[in-house]
């Protein structure tokens, strides 16, 4: 998988939304995390030169799971490490659990919104049509 692939897999998502989200940051790695909405709130993240892992909200039961199995599979970047993981590329993980793991993301924030959100977003798919 590559940063474009990633890219268009998680905007494939209904209501989803991408912008650098640390242009002011000190350090230029931090300068350069490429992040994905749904509304405002985050799902996914990565460094668009690195590209070396992309960091993802993550169910706390089976992050620990995934960090047992995968070496590749470490605590979220500079998040929460009970709900986020960071997973390194080009690595052994096939890049379908790694779509599976995005989508479990995405399903985690946006199960979160509140109802309004959830309809503002169905409005916007269906405009969209």
């Amino acid at each position: 998988m590559d940063a474009e692939s990633l890219r268009e897999y998680c905007l494939s998502f209904e209501g989803v939304t991408n912008k650098m989200a640390f242009t002011k940051a000190k350090a230029e790695y931090d300068r350069n995390l490429l992040a994905f909405y749904v509304k405002d709130k985050w799902f996914c993240f990565f460094n668009v030169d690195e590209f070396d892992f992309c960091t993802i909200k993550c169910d706390p039961e089976e992050s620990k799971i995934l960090q047992e199995k995968y070496e590749e599979i470490t605590t979220g970047y500079h998040m929460n490490k009970k709900h986020w993981i960071s997973i390194h590329f080009n690595k052994n993980i096939p890049d379908n659990v790694i779509k599976e793991l995005l989508k479990k993301s995405y399903e985690l924030v946006e199960a979160s919104l509140i109802k309004t959100e959830r309809h503002d977003m169905e409005e916007d798919a269906n405009d969209s049509e």
